[in-house]
């Protein structure tokens, strides 16, 4: 299992305008692309401080020295590799697919955003880890870094079926657990079951911070239908029949609220939300969330 057979190549070509930066610093885990807390050897500097029993002596900083009579040691930020955890819902919801393109599910979305969002880590050097949920439970793979994990939660990934719902809260206390302070959460779902909503918000409140992409099907988002349908919650067996073309406007227009709601609702927990429609590019809203380029708010490829 390689990264390519899960990412059109000019997809890969786009993943490199994107640079997963958090806004919460985190340190003490080696080096990398992101700026930390911790104080030590590195590039950026920081502060001097007096020399102690111990120090390095290419630290001491010798003209000051000339100048002052007195040891001191430059400190600088160390840069340090940032740990991401990516949530992937394999619930029953989330293999739903549009009549158009039956073959392209919710699911196959999610598994493939997982595997752009570790591919940009791969290339920072970043450590990540993998949890998949469903109604079997929850699946982890453990945080590390390197060609061979990202090989094994491709695996994981390929491997992974849409059943069943959410498992309880104490099924999910593994990922409490594995996620420390200051690693960043990238939640991959529909976005609509409360289970998952608040995780987001309990990690959040734990110094965790949490991403989300909401992946809708286009017939959510255009709800194109004409005619007579019958339309059927596939998690609560709830059945509804009526006119496609009657009912579209009041369906927009309730789902459309819905979605704003539970976006302030993320937002007033500190969470960013955005949202991935099954007709987009499958980097856009890694893009929206993450790119140094600028145009890529506005979808350019």
């Amino acid at each position: 299992m390689s990264a390519p057979g899960f990412l059109p190549a000019e997809v890969r070509a786009r993943l490199r305008r994107i640079a997963l930066v958090p806004r919460l610093a985190s340190g003490d885990r080696g080096f990398g692309l992101h700026a930390s807390r911790s104080r030590g050897a590195g590039m950026e500097f920081a502060q001097y401080r007096p020399y102690e029993p111990g120090d390095e002596l290419r630290q001491v900083d010798w003209k000051l020295y000339a100048r002052s009579d007195r040891y001191y040691v430059r400190e600088a930020e160390r840069d340090s590799p940032l740990t991401a955890w990516i949530v992937v819902d394999a619930s029953v919801s989330m293999a739903q697919a549009d009549g158009a393109r039956p073959d392209w599910s919710r699911l196959d979305a999610a598994r493939r955003l997982a595997a752009a969002t570790i591919e940009v880590l791969l290339r920072q050097g970043d450590r990540f880890g993998l949890a998949v949920v469903n109604g079997d439970g929850l699946s982890l793979q453990a945080a590390s870094a390197g060609p061979r994990h990202r090989d094994r939660c491709l695996l994981a990934l390929d491997g992974v079926r849409a059943r069943g719902g959410w498992p309880t809260e104490t099924a999910l206390a593994p990922l409490h657990e594995r996620i420390a302070p200051l690693d960043l959460v990238l939640l991959l779902g529909d976005g609509f079951d409360e289970t998952p909503l608040r995780l987001a918000e309990r990690l959040a409140a734990a110094r965790r911070e949490v991403l989300a992409i909401r992946i809708l099907t286009v017939e959510e988002r255009d709800f194109p239908f004409e005619g007579g349908h019958l339309f059927r919650d596939i998690e609560g067996d709830i059945e509804l029949r009526g006119d496609g073309a009657a009912m579209r406007d009041g369906f927009l227009e309730r789902f459309g609220a819905a979605r704003r709601a539970q976006a302030a609702r993320l937002a007033a927990a500190g969470i960013r939300q955005v949202e991935y429609v099954l007709d987009e590019s499958l980097d856009l809203p890694l893009r929206r969330l993450f790119a140094t380029d600028p145009r890529a708010e506005a979808g350019a490829p």
